[in-house]
Order: C-alpha cells, then sequence, then structure tokens
C-alpha cells in the first residue's frame, strides 16, 4: 500500500463527504431540549449508526445515557492479535446563536470561499466523517489493520457527563490500547498539530436576591439594595484591572512551554477589533493555555427594550472557569463559590449551583503512539513536521478514559482550527483540512499496527 494510493482514495471520497455531512448538519441536534426538541439528536443519532452499519461495523447501538442522549457505539473487529484503537467525535453541536448574523442558514452546509459552512461542520460532524473517510480509505487498500471501536457522543457540547457516567458503569465498552479524540484541531490550516494538554471546567448558575420584589426607582432608589447592581459588583470583582482572572486562592501565574502563540496572529484568529486590547497578562498561550479564566456565559436581567424604572429584587448569570493542568476543577470550583460568596456585597443573599464540571487533562506525548501520529502528519502533510498546542476548551470524556484505562494512549486531532469559528455565527470546516487528515488518520492507523506488531 502506498502514501499515494491512499491521498488518492480519500481525495475520491470527497464529494460524497460532502454529501454525507450536509445530510449530518441538518439536522438541528442541539442537546438542550429547552431549546430544540430532542428528535432532532435522536435523528442524528440513528444517522451515525445507519453510517456504522454501512461499513460493516458489529454491535451498533445508540445507547441511553444517564443525561437523557444517545451516545452510538460500534465495533469493527481487525486481525487477530491486532491493537485496538478507539475514535471518538460527537453529533452534538452548539445552539446557532444569532441566526440572523449566519451569511448562510446555519443547518445547511454551504460551499463558500473555499470553505464549508454550517453549524457543527468542524465542532464535531466533521470529524466523524474524518474517521469514515480514514476506515473507507485503509479498507480500499488492502483493510483496516486494526480492531475499530468508534463512539459518537450525543451531549458534549453541555458537559453533562452522560458519557462519562455511562463509561465508569461499562469499563469494558470502550477499553483499548489507543484512543484518536477528533475533537481538536491544527494551530493553523495546514500545520499538523495534537493537543496536548486541555482546560477543564466549572459552571456556575449565580443568583442574587435582594427585595421581596421590584421597586419604583423614584420611590425607592438610592438606599433600596439593587440585585443587578449586586451581581455586577461580584461578577467584577472576578477580573483584575487588567482583566487577569482573580478568584481567590487560585493560581494564575503558569507558563507554558510548547509552541508559541503571537499576539498579532491571536488578534487576528479572535477577530479583536482595532484599539481594543487584549486581557490578562503573560504570553498569549500562558493565558488560553496554561491558566484559568472566567467568563460570564449570560445574565437574567430586564432587557432594555420594555424595561421599567424598577430596582431589581433578583438576578442571575452564568459563570464558567476554565481550569487549567496542574489544577483540580473540583477545588477550584470551591474556591470560585467562595468568591463569590465573599464579595456579594450589602449582605445580599446569594445561592450558587453548580451546573457542569470537567477536570483538565495532559497527555504523554512521549508515547509510542504520538510516534505514529508523527510519522502519519508528515505524509498527511508533505513538508511539515508535527507540532504540540494546547487548547483552552474542555473535553471532560478525556479524564474519565484515561482513568479507566492508564495504560491507554490518547491522541487529540481534529478540524477546529481558528478559521473554523467554532461555538460562534459562521462555523466551517476546510475540506482541505479534512482530506489531510483523514489520510493522516488512515496513516496513524497503519503506524500503530505496525509499531504493535513490532
Amino acid at each position: 500500500m502506498t502514501a499515494n494510493a491512499i491521498a488518492e482514495t480519500v481525495a475520491s471520497l470527497m464529494p460524497g463527504a460532502r454529501a454525507e455531512l450536509t445530510e449530518l448538519v441538518a439536522f438541528r441536534s442541539v442537546a438542550d431540549p429547552a431549546q430544540f426538541p430532542r428528535s432532532e439528536c435522536e435523528a442524528a443519532a440513528a444517522w451515525v449508526a445507519e453510517a456504522l452499519r454501512t461499513e460493516g461495523f458489529q454491535d451498533v447501538a445508540a445507547l441511553d445515557m444517564p443525561d437523557g442522549s444517545q451516545s452510538v457505539y460500534g465495533l469493527l473487529p481487525g486481525p487477530e492479535g491486532a491493537p485496538t484503537v478507539l475514535l471518538y467525535a460527537h453529533y452534538d453541536v452548539q445552539p446557532p446563536l444569532d441566526e440572523a448574523a449566519w451569511k448562510t442558514p446555519p443547518f445547511e452546509l454551504t460551499e463558500r470561499d473555499g470553505r464549508w459552512y454550517g453549524r457543527g461542520a468542524a465542532d464535531c460532524k466533521g470529524g466523524f466523517l474524518m474517521h469514515l473517510l480514514a476506515l473507507r480509505a485503509l479498507k480500499a487498500n488492502g483493510g483496516v489493520p486494526v480492531s475499530v471501536k468508534v463512539i459518537v457522543e450525543g451531549s458534549e457540547e453541555q458537559g453533562t457527563d452522560g458519557l462519562e457516567r455511562y463509561a465508569e458503569a461499562h469499563p469494558e465498552l470502550l477499553a483499548a490500547d489507543t484512543i484518536v479524540i477528533g475533537d481538536t484541531g491544527n494551530f493553523r490550516v495546514g500545520l499538523p498539530t495534537v493537543t496536548a494538554t486541555l482546560r477543564g471546567m466549572t459552571m456556575l448558575r449565580v443568583r442574587v436576591d435582594t427585595l421581596e420584589g421590584n421597586l419604583h426607582s423614584g420611590q425607592f432608589g438610592g438606599a433600596a439594595p439593587d440585585a443587578l447592581a449586586a451581581l455586577i459588583r461580584v461578577l467584577d470583582s472576578l477580573r483584575a484591572e487588567d482583566g487577569s482572572t482573580t478568584v481567590d486562592g487560585l493560581a494564575a501565574d503558569a507558563d507554558w512551554e510548547g509552541l508559541d502563540y503571537a499576539e498579532a496572529d491571536f488578534r487576528k484568529d479572535a477577530k479583536v477589533l482595532d484599539g481594543v486590547a487584549l486581557i490578562g497578562r503573560g504570553s498569549v498561550a500562558d493565558r488560553i493555555w496554561a491558566r484559568p479564566a472566567v467568563t460570564v456565559l449570560g445574565i437574567d436581567c430586564p432587557p432594555v427594550v420594555g424595561a421599567t424604572p424598577s430596582v431589581q429584587a433578583s438576578a442571575r448569570a452564568l459563570v464558567s472557569l476554565r481550569v487549567p493542568p496542574g489544577q483540580n476543577a473540583v477545588e477550584a470550583t470551591e474556591l470560585l463559590t467562595t468568591h463569590i460568596e465573599k464579595h456579594t456585597p450589602w449582605g445580599a443573599r446569594v445561592t450558587v449551583e453548580q451546573v457542569g464540571q470537567g477536570q483538565p487533562f495532559r497527555a504523554d506525548t512521549s508515547s509510542p503512539a504520538y510516534t505514529a501520529m508523527a510519522e502519519a502528519m508528515r505524509v498527511g502533510y508533505p513538508g511539515e513536521d508535527m507540532q504540540t498546542a494546547g487548547q483552552g476548551g474542555s473535553i471532560p470524556v478525556c479524564n474519565t478514559l484515561a482513568a479507566l484505562y492508564p495504560e491507554a494512549e490518547i491522541l487529540l486531532i481534529g478540524l477546529s482550527e481558528p478559521e473554523a469559528q467554532i461555538h460562534a455565527v459562521n462555523e466551517s470546516v476546510s475540506p482541505e483540512e479534512l482530506e489531510r487528515l483523514s489520510v493522516t488518520e488512515a496513516h496513524f492507523l497503519l503506524n500503530y499496527a505496525r509499531s504493535h506488531q513490532g
């Protein structure tokens, strides 16, 4: 089997892959029944299951998770004595946000300027297609040299721990020699990258109450404690003057050792407006990969349109804290909760509810699987060497799998490079990246099988 044969096969499969991704993106599979019908996720799960059956997978099932979602599982047996590789992706997606802000409909895959636009195109429905393309290329050129398990999660974006709890209750299901998480991305288009670290996450719902009911601001304002103003004070206490995260007792001074991230590149990738400064201190890589970061995800308060002259009796916010490797998400949650309670002014009543949590992750990049991936990336990206980067986001299942299978090697690759704008409006995927990473994954499976034989 030659490298050219794999590449040519993947190239020939790309039109079909686009048609399949079009079908998969069309499912409005946001795993939040308050926003979208559960039937959309169930339909996406059924589509994924049928795709696995078509490829000859056995034991295919849409498994019911403890959080009410479904994860799709399948097994493709390999040659006798071959190692087992688990391939992971997720079919659930982030909400589209402001659909009017999309240049094309979010749930219709649309080609524009050489990219395919649609919610989930990169994160992570495209990741599932990447796995399929790699397997199809191997089947067309001699066969898949390893046993393959596939798990496609249905609630990753919600962080509700469904798959994690299911895996803990059924530890034999996902056992593998190595695990490929297809849910990260290259540092830049055309630069092959494995993600070595992930920040963990904790999410808190904060409520402040000060009055039995709203009051007329003219009659009572100036003495009556305003719950919204109290909440704003609390949220402001979570940042220093330069924007650095400041949670009492939580270290925020770690340094990143690895791939650098130039500030000019970050400003371009993040689309920071001219004249607006970046927040925090240290290098960009320090801030987004090695240090904690707090974000106010939402506030419940009266909208400007229709607001009345009232002192607010209650206010709520959803607060996220990204937790870097080396810190414990449980301890960080406790520190954040204590900080919020301590900094709530005027004796206002504050309640804090945890609604999500995931531990940070650090991979062992010295393992044989990383050697096999480095060799594969040189084939998929001629003239380029594998780079190692961090990611500020969280993939909670990584820690669960690492704890369940401590001998397994875990690699993180994927399609969510900066231009993909995952979680934002106008998410897209580069078809060239999909093609090259599919070639890369196919060669990784070949290399890994050879290394296991050796």
